[in-house]
């Protein structure tokens, strides 16, 4: 996911009994006279043996959720990763293992492992309706991907429980490089513990994950002496160049990338007319990278008779009035269309999943209130992982988890090297660098139609550049929005998908 409202937006188990806490040495006394030392803190590792049912198999595994201590240059502890591991016994040390996280950045992996592949997931309605009140019941997960591969989900610093201890700089976690240095330090302590260096490797994000992950093969496929080799990478609702997301005027990228995510809304809410989302987003892809961006880049030279051409076929896709389109310049934001589109209906649309629908306060205004494909799920998710780490494996600790955390956001640095502002950062050069550095390297891309946080249309401009071998990228599309297991039958979907890309391996 990758931000709460507008700026936020990117699964688990059986209930059973909980282990004893894990206590930590109680601290001297304070001394009146000197200073306290610093202390580390004991990692905490709670540990559960467990049995389930998935792709059809009968799967024993065992789950571990620990802490991982990274420390800073000074040996200290500087930051506490915490790390939700489903590793099928008995221990099979060439076996799959598949490392997930989410985005945010300040997101936990509690949407990826709450709601996708983890053994448990939460009950929320599939049919893009509020999840209301409490309880929100935990199911058995049969499309988790147990039975297939070991599942690591790592919560980043600053996400879920994970934190930096009193004192640490920010900056030394809360970036691009910085935190996928982290990550990437998790992954190497987590092969080093449980003896995995043999096992096949996948990582998998979401959202601001996926943009993590490109940054993560780099850590760990770019070391020279210390090379991690990866089997494939997993990235889910696709965020790698921020150009594409960016309104600025003069910035028309923003606006070709997001019109066929418009045309697939309007269908979905009966604005538009096609055979299916698929046609009318193959005719939205054509007229987005033809006339409308030739008209866009035109500018004030722009002939009136083209300029009525292109309007007239923008309002057939988008739902919108020629009127409204004019009045925008044929430039209309993602957060204008999600009031505008069925303001006649006073109601606003998702941004996170474009088929959920909200009231705001009235209907006057230009941009919703807030967003309604969050706030319809995000109370359920939060809960579950709360019974899952605190009650069913008795993890124990004060704070609270962070299913989209403030603090990395505020300090977050998107640059990838010293210098320069960071605007328009692009991370897929790297990926197609890991690919032809790595003949075996695989990328699976998952998007959903409804999705305006990472549009689909912006994920295949920033994977179909020169220099990423596109024999190896797998495509998949899914008729939800940004988290596409929401949608019973897209999660089923997905875990499909990506069960057949980890075997074709």
């Amino acid at each position: 996911m990758i931000t709460r409202s507008w700026t936020a937006a990117l699964g688990l188990v059986a209930l059973v009994a909980t282990l004893p806490p894990v206590l930590a040495q109680d601290p001297a006394p304070k001394s009146e006279t000197a200073p306290k030392p610093a202390v580390s803190p004991a990692p905490q590792v709670r540990t559960r043996d467990l049995v389930g049912t998935f792709g059809g198999q009968r799967v024993p595994y065992k789950v571990t959720m620990g802490d991982t201590i990274l420390s800073n240059d000074d040996g200290k502890a500087g930051a506490v990763i915490v790390t939700t591991s489903y590793v099928k016994t008995p221990v099979d040390p060439t076996r799959p293992v598949f490392f997930l996280y989410n985005g945010g950045p300040g997101s936990g992996t509690v949407w990826l492992q709450m709601g996708a592949f983890g053994p448990k997931r939460v009950a929320i309605p599939s049919d893009a309706k509020d999840d209301g009140a409490p309880p929100y019941p935990l199911l058995d997960n049969p499309d988790s991907l147990l039975d297939v591969a070991d599942l690591v989900f790592i919560d980043p610093p600053g996400t879920g429980f994970s934190y930096l201890t009193q004192g640490t700089d920010p900056k030394k976690y809360y970036g691009a490089r910085q935190d996928g240095r982290a990550v990437a330090q998790v992954i190497r302590r987590w092969l080093n513990d449980n003896g995995r260096w043999s096992s096949p490797k996948f990582l998998g994000g979401e959202s601001y994950g996926t943009f993590r992950t490109a940054v993560v093969a780099d850590e760990l496929e770019g070391s020279t002496y210390n090379d991690v080799g990866l089997n494939g990478l997993v990235l889910i609702s696709t965020i790698l160049d921020y150009s594409g997301r960016d309104p600025s005027p003069g910035n028309e990228l923003a606006y070709v990338g997001t019109l066929p995510n418009m045309a697939a809304a309007a269908f979905y809410h009966g604005k538009a007319k096609a055979p299916s989302v698929e046609a009318i987003v193959e005719e939205a892809r054509k007229f987005a990278i033809g006339p409308y961006a030739s008209a866009l880049l035109k500018g004030a030279e722009l002939p009136a008779d083209e300029r009525a051409a292109v309007r007239k076929e923008m309002a057939r896709l988008t739902g919108l009035s020629e009127t409204y389109l004019e009045q925008a310049d044929l430039r209309v934001t993602d957060r204008r269309f999600y009031k505008e589109l069925l303001r006649d209906r006073g109601l606003t649309i998702g941004r996170l999943d474009a088929r959920y629908t909200g009231k705001d306060y009235d209907s006057a205004g230009e941009t919703p209130d807030e967003d309604p494909s969050f706030y319809g799920i995000d109370a359920g998710y939060t809960a579950a992982i709360n019974v899952w780490a605190r009650e069913t494996l008795g993890y124990r600790t004060d704070r609270e988890y962070q299913s989209i955390g403030r603090e990395p956001g505020r300090h977050w640095d998107m640059r990838l090297e010293g210098g320069g502002r960071g605007l328009y950062v692009n991370v897929a050069p790297l990926i197609g660098q890991a690919m032809r550095q790595n003949a075996g390297l695989r990328l699976f891309n998952a998007q959903g139609w409804y999705d305006f946080a990472t549009p689909f249309f912006g994920a295949e401009y920033s994977l179909k550049r020169t220099g990423i071998p596109q024999e190896r990228i797998t495509w998949k599309y899914y008729d939800a929005g940004h988290m596409m297991y929401v949608r019973d039958e897209d999660r089923a979907k997905l875990s499909a998908d990506i069960r057949a890309f980890i075997r074709a391996r």
